[in-house]
């Protein structure tokens, strides 16, 4: 075989950003810096306050990133059309790891007024101090955000080299990386998802935590794509390249994750409910009475009955104007989601929302998204010397 039979002509036209990026870029950030100067102005008044809206805002978008990253390498895996309309997307996302390991290091700054076991004198289980440590926590973080940016780089490095060559080299790289990425990916985010959250109450525990957080990241990182390129796709030039049958199976897929986020929530309640063990009944027992089931019931709504009943629909599923909205009720759901697993165990008794849960996620999402629109930027919004993306198009054109 010779080696121009690796080499995959490119298509035509540079499918780069439109122009409107750039604003939508500076106007985010503009929006992220001004509510984060605000949030800190307020910090000095309730540091408190400030941490601990700090980490739902960390970890909202901190899980649309890693979702991304489990996406990137589930599509290398699988194939398909949608795949090649949100490799570039995803793509982007993940290159904002860099910037979220930044954002970890106010968290770990403030770790002692969120995380009750990380002050001085507070008694722990046998069993569990050794584990739940500062300078091990700060270890294992250091550990996970490596795993994470190292894969990062990887795939985009190998991705992007494959456009400037046309090898399929690179391609296979990235398929060979896939598998043992994801497996990677599940590990360091179960035991993320140990440290930052459930860790929250020391005395409790769940063997199947990890899998729900990485559920939630799935479901956030795919409506966010999907809303994405509901705004990409109302210009050109990729007004004429996104079609109903692309967002018709993202929609599927978002309806896959809502299924299967819905199914780990449930199966945890089931299994610790008919464990009928005081330690770990006391997690939901927190959150299943008083004012806090309201918001667990806004919650199986806005995070399940509604998306689920509206994703059944295959007309609104090829509906970018209809899907978009879709998707913005399951950020939105995902942002609850977080707050509702969270601030019973920061704030224990009634509801307890204050200002700044608002506008530190709004801060932090402001600053994520310029970054994320700033990648979109860089690179075609295609992968243009794919074989895939060729064949598909091709198949389009005669269709």
């Amino acid at each position: 075989m010779s080696a121009s039979s690796n080499i995959v002509p490119q298509l035509p036209g540079d499918f780069m950003a439109p122009k409107d990026a750039a604003r939508w870029q500076s106007r985010a950030l503009l929006v992220g810096v001004v509510a984060l100067a605000i949030s800190i102005a307020g910090a000095f008044a309730n540091p408190t306050q400030f941490f601990r809206s700090y980490l739902i805002g960390f970890l909202f978008w901190l899980g649309i990133a890693l979702g991304s990253l489990a996406l990137l390498m589930l599509q290398y895996l699988t194939g398909g059309d949608w795949a090649m309309m949100i490799r570039r997307p995803l793509e982007s996302a993940t290159r904002t790891l860099p910037l979220m390991l930044l954002g970890f290091f106010p968290l770990a700054f403030g770790m002692r007024r969120v995380y009750v076991w990380a002050v001085p004198g507070f008694v722990l289980p046998p069993h569990k101090a050794a584990y739940l440590t500062v300078p091990f926590f700060l270890a294992r973080a250091a550990f996970f955000f490596a795993v994470w940016i190292v894969l990062q780089w990887l795939l985009n490095r190998w991705s992007h080299r494959q456009d400037e060559t046309g090898d399929i080299q690179f391609k296979l790289k990235l398929t060979y990386l896939a598998g043992p990425g994801l497996v990677l990916y599940g590990i360091t985010v179960s035991f993320a998802a140990v440290d930052w959250i459930m860790s929250l109450d020391p005395s409790w525990y769940s063997s199947i935590y990890g899998i729900l957080i990485i559920g939630g990241q799935l479901a956030s990182a795919m409506a966010m794509m999907i809303f994405t390129l509901v705004m990409l796709g109302r210009e050109k030039p990729m007004q004429d390249i996104y079609q109903s049958r692309h967002f018709h199976d993202l929609g599927k897929l978002l309806f896959a994750f809502v299924m299967l986020w819905a199914y780990f929530s449930v199966s945890q309640l089931i299994i610790i409910w008919s464990g009928n063990l005081p330690e770990e009944i006391s997690w939901y027992m927190s959150r299943l009475v008083g004012e806090w089931r309201y918001v667990g019931l806004l919650l199986v709504i806005a995070h399940f009955v509604l998306p689920f009943s509206l994703l059944l629909s295959r007309d609104l599923k090829r509906r970018p104007a209809r899907l978009v909205w879709v998707a913005a009720l399951m950020l939105i759901a995902r942002l609850i989601d977080i707050y509702w697993l969270t601030a019973p165990e920061l704030w224990p008794g009634g509801i307890h929302l204050h200002w700044m849960d608002v506008l530190v996620p709004v801060g932090i999402g402001g600053i994520w998204v310029s970054f994320f629109v700033r990648g979109l930027r860089q690179w075609p919004l295609l992968p243009l010397r794919d074989r895939r993306l060729a064949e598909a198009m091709e198949r389009h054109a005669h269709a």
